[in-house]
């Protein structure tokens, strides 16, 4: 599969899961900790499914507002999308994660939304990079 990248950027971890994480800009320069439920002692911080679900959500909905002239579904100004990522093991052995997107769209119809949604599935990058590896929901709030 060929990408003709018009955009690349990058992030550096150290310390994984208990560690931290930056882009060379210092726009991006966060603390990482490994949640309770992981073994952690903390859920106050961010971890890689928090940043996934944030990179994940604003990617939908710029999918959503790229796919809208296409589809007859405008995206109104105070939309949103959440991304909710579960993380644990594999029946397969290893660990997945899980994602399902609820998108909010006031004054558009549960029908407009859900066929705004598909359209958006298709194109979005973050969807393209998990197909077939990952399940994702996708819901009108």
């Amino acid at each position: 599969m060929a990408v003709n990248v018009i955009y690349k950027t990058q992030a550096t971890a150290t310390g994984g899961r208990d560690g931290s994480a930056r882009t060379p800009d210092g726009a991006v320069d966060v603390t990482l900790t490994l949640p309770p439920a992981m073994g952690g002692s903390s859920d106050a911080g961010a971890n890689p499914e928090k940043l996934f679900a944030a990179g994940y959500a604003a990617c939908f909905l710029g999918a959503m507002k790229a796919v809208s002239g296409k589809v007859g579904v405008s995206v109104p100004g105070d939309a949103t999308v959440t991304a909710e990522i579960g993380f644990g093991p594999r029946e397969e052995g290893g660990f997945g994660i899980t994602a399902d997107l609820t998108a909010t769209l006031p004054g558009v119809d549960t029908a407009d939304a859900e066929k705004l949604m598909a359209a958006a599935h298709e194109v979005c990058p973050y969807s393209n990079a998990t197909r077939g590896n990952l399940n994702v929901g996708l819901n009108v709030g």
